[in-house]
């Protein structure tokens, strides 16, 4: 399946954990939907759902190869937060963020050369220290949150604001390894 896999992402992240496991992607194509959450749609769910229809898509107009396509979701609570485009957003999400919990989760679609669809969801629950005004700004300035859901980058200056994580790390950065070598049926 590696060597004929598609991965259906644009996320520089997402090539690198895959690269890091030895996985290298036959092509890149990117699955251009809707990404607008359904009426009363849990965080988790919409993670999911979004990650099997960006394979399904790509599958369609690739028949005979492998999809693999993830979708990230930063939600405290039942709030989805959203991929930072403005500086705006991203202090809104540091600022809801400070202090509190909250859930990575991690959409992953596999559709292999048959049309045969896996599916996993990772949670990753990250609790960020209490961030003082100062912090946010300095955050805000070094830009990294730019196209980051939940306005931050785990693998960077973040990563000094995060006081507790459970579960996968590589989730909270893109795409959990742990699941993609069970899914794909990676031996290490």
């Amino acid at each position: 399946m590696r060597n004929n896999l598609i991965l259906a992402s644009a996320s520089p992240r997402r090539l690198d954990l895959l690269n890091q496991i030895g996985i290298t992607p036959a092509k890149i194509i990117p699955a251009d939907i809707d990404e607008t959450p359904l009426k009363n749609e849990l965080p988790r769910e919409l993670a999911l759902r979004l990650a099997v229809e960006k394979a399904q898509k790509v599958a369609q107009e690739n028949m005979g190869m492998a999809v693999l396509a993830a979708d990230t979701v930063v939600a405290c609570g039942r709030r989805v937060l959203p991929k930072a485009e403005t500086e705006a957003e991203a202090r809104s999400c540091l600022e809801l963020l400070s202090g509190r919990r909250h859930h990575v989760y991690g959409g992953i679609a596999v559709i292999d050369e048959n049309g045969a669809l896996k599916k996993r969801l990772s949670d990753t629950v990250v609790q960020f220290k209490k961030l003082s005004s100062r912090e946010i700004e300095n955050y805000l300035k070094s830009g990294e949150w730019k196209g980051k859901a939940g306005g931050y980058a785990i693998q960077g200056l973040a990563g000094a604001y995060i006081k507790q994580i459970r579960g996968s790390y590589s989730n909270v950065v893109g795409l959990s390894l742990y699941d993609i070598m069970v899914m794909l049926g990676v031996n290490s």
